[in-house]
C-alpha cells in the first residue's frame, strides 16, 4: 500500500508577515477559492490506487490546524506524528517510516511537503504511477521539476542514465543553488532539473540506506520511536529521546550518498511558493502585470504584488515591488530582495517582537481570539469559542478579566460556581480566580474580554484541566 507522508512543520518565514509560526504558510489560502496549501496537497492525492491513509508530521504548534483540516475534508484514518523539536527532513521521514513499517512491512512512502503548488494534478499522479515500478528494484525516487527559467533559488538534479525497463533515470549529481550564469548553463544543457523535495520509496529501503549513511540519525530515531506515546488523535515523540538527534535533510543524509537515487522528470506546473516573488509569479495578473488582492488602489504601478487585508492600500509610481499589509504589520520590498525577508524575521526575533510568531487574530483548538486594543495595563480582545468547545480551566497571576457576551450563550465556571451568560450579559473574573469559558451550544459564542493588570502576556496562564492536552 502507498502511504502519503505530508511534512507540515516549518514556519515559512520568507512569506512573513502572512506566514508566521502560529499560522505558517501551509495553512494559508494564498489564492482565493483554492483552499490552503495543505488542503490542496491532500486533495490532489484523490484517485491514486492502493492509497493508504496519510501520515502528517508536524510540530506541537500546528497539531490542531492539521486535525481541523482533516476533519473538515472528511479524511479518516490519518495519523498525526508530533515532533517536539524540528530536526529537518531525514529524521522526520525516518520516524514516519518506522511507524508505518510496524503496521505494514511492505509500506511504500510518498513524501510530500505540505506547502507546494501543483497545477496539473493529472500529470503529477501519472508521474507517481510511472515511478512505482522502481520501488520493486529498491530505488529511492525523487522528482526533478522541468525548469522553466534559470532559477538561482533552487538546488538542481543532474539526470544520469536511463534505468532499464522504466521511465526513470539514475541521479548523476545533486547540485547546490547556482549563480545566475550557471543556472542558465543548466537550463541550456537540458539534463538539469529543480530539486522538488518530493520522494517515493519503501519504508524498508529508506531505513536501510539511512542506517548505512547516517547511522547516528537512524539510532536516534529508533530510540524515539520505541518511546512513542499515543495521545488522543496524536502520536507524540518524547523530547528526551529526540532532542539530541542530528538535524539533517534527507538530501544530505541519504540521497546524495546512496547509489540507489533515481529520478523522474515532473512537468506539472510546480511552485514551492518559497518567496513573495514566487507568489506573484504564480498568481493571475492584471494588464499592468500586477497582482492585486484586497482593498487596493494603484496608479502607474507595474509588475508588483500588493495585498491589503484590513485597510485601504494605495500605490503610486512603483514597479517590481511587494507590498503586504496585515492588521499589525506591513512589508514593503523590492521583488529582487524577497529571498532576504528571513533576515527581517531574525530581527523580529532579536527584538522579541510577538509579530514574528503571532497574528493579531490567533487560532486556538477551541476557537480564536483577536486583540482589538491595548495600552499600559489593559487589553481588549474579541474571543470566539466554537460549539462543544471550551478554554482550559485556568487562572492568572497578573490580570483580572471582564467578559461580555455579544453573540450566543456561554457557560462560565468561576471559583467553583457554574452559571450561564447570555447575550448582553457580563461577568467579572478576579485576579487569581479559577475559571473556564465553555460553549455547550450549536453556534459560536463571541465575547469581548477586557484585561486589566500589570502583565498581559499569553504565558500568564496556569492550566489545571484542558480538553486538548496542552
Amino acid at each position: 500500500m502507498l502511504y502519503p507522508i505530508i511534512l507540515a512543520g516549518g514556519a515559512g518565514t520568507r512569506l512573513w508577515p502572512v506566514s508566521r509560526t502560529a499560522l505558517p504558510k501551509q495553512f494559508i489560502e494564498f489564492f482565493p477559492g483554492q483552499g490552503t496549501l495543505f488542503e490542496a496537497t491532500l486533495n490532489r492525492l484523490s484517485g491514486l490506487s492502493d492509497l493508504g491513509p496519510p501520515m502528517i508530521v508536524c510540530g506541537e504548534e500546528q497539531r490542531f490546524l492539521v486535525a481541523e483540516t482533516l476533519r473538515r475534508l472528511n479524511i479518516e484514518g490519518a495519523s498525526i506524528l508530533l515532533e517536539p523539536v524540528g530536526r529537518n527532513t531525514a529524521p522526520a521521514i525516518a520516524l514516519a517510516a518506522q511507524f508505518l513499517r510496524a503496521n505494514d512491512p511492505t509500506a511504500k512512502l510518498l513524501v510530500l511537503p505540505a506547502d507546494h503548488v501543483i497545477e496539473n494534478t493529472a500529470a503529477f499522479k501519472q508521474t507517481i504511477v510511472d515511478a512505482l515500478p522502481l520501488l520493486e528494484q529498491d530505488w529511492l525516487v525523487t522528482f526533478g521539476i522541468v525548469p522553466g527559467h534559470p532559477e538561482t533559488g533552487y538546488g538542481y538534479l543532474r539526470r544520469g542514465e536511463n534505468i532499464a525497463g522504466s521511465s526513470g533515470n539514475a541521479v548523476a549529481q545533486f547540485v547546490e543553488k547556482p549563480d545566475r550564469e550557471t543556472a542558465q548553463e543548466y537550463l541550456d544543457a537540458g539534463d538539469y532539473f529543480w530539486n522538488s523535495g518530493m520522494f517515493l520509496f519503501t519504508a524498508e529501503c529508506y531505513l536501510s540506506e539511512l542506517a548505512d549513511y547516517a547511522p547516528d540519525i537512524h539510532e536516534s530515531c529508533q530510540r524515539a520511536f520505541a518511546s512513542l506515546e499515543q495521545d488522543q488523535d496524536f502520536s507524540r515523540i518524547a523530547l528526551a529521546d529526540f532532542a539530541n538527534c542530528r538535524s539533517e535533510s534527507i538530501d544530505y543524509a541519504v540521497m546524495e550518498k546512496t547509489a540507489r537515487a533515481a529520478m523522474l522528470a515532473l512537468d506539472a506546473g510546480w511552485n514551492d511558493l518559497g518567496s513573495w516573488d514566487a507568489v506573484w509569479d504564480h498568481a493571475a495578473k492584471d494588464e499592468d502585470n500586477n497582482v492585486i488582492q484586497g482593498d487596493v488602489l494603484s496608479s502607474n504601478t507595474r509588475s508588483s504584488f500588493i495585498q491589503a487585508q484590513s485597510r485601504l492600500v494605495t500605490a503610486l509610481g512603483i514597479s517590481d515591488t511587494i507590498v503586504v499589509e496585515t492588521p499589525d504589520a506591513v512589508l514593503v520590498a523590492d521583488r529582487n530582495e524577497v529571498q532576504n525577508v528571513k533576515a527581517l524575521v531574525e530581527q523580529l526575533q532579536q527584538h522579541k517582537r510577538k509579530e514574528k510568531d503571532f497574528h493579531s487574530l490567533v487560532y486556538r483548538p477551541w476557537g480564536s481570539f483577536e486583540s482589538l486594543a491595548q495600552g499600559n495595563g489593559y487589553q481588549v480582545k474579541h474571543i470566539v469559542v466554537n460549539p462543544d468547545s471550551a478554554i482550559s480551566l485556568q487562572r492568572h497571576q497578573h490580570r483580572s478579566e471582564h467578559w461580555t457576551v455579544v453573540k450566543g450563550s456561554a457557560l462560565v465556571h468561576c471559583d467553583g460556581k457554574d452559571f450561564a451568560l447570555e447575550e448582553n450579559e457580563s461577568t467579572f473574573i478576579p485576579l487569581g480566580s479559577m475559571h473556564r469559558l465553555s460553549n455547550p451550544g450549536k453556534v459560536p459564542v463571541e465575547i469581548i474580554e477586557v484585561q486589566v493588570g500589570d502583565y498581559l502576556g499569553e504565558d500568564d496562564i496556569e492550566r489545571f484541566e484542558d480538553l486538548y492536552g496542552r
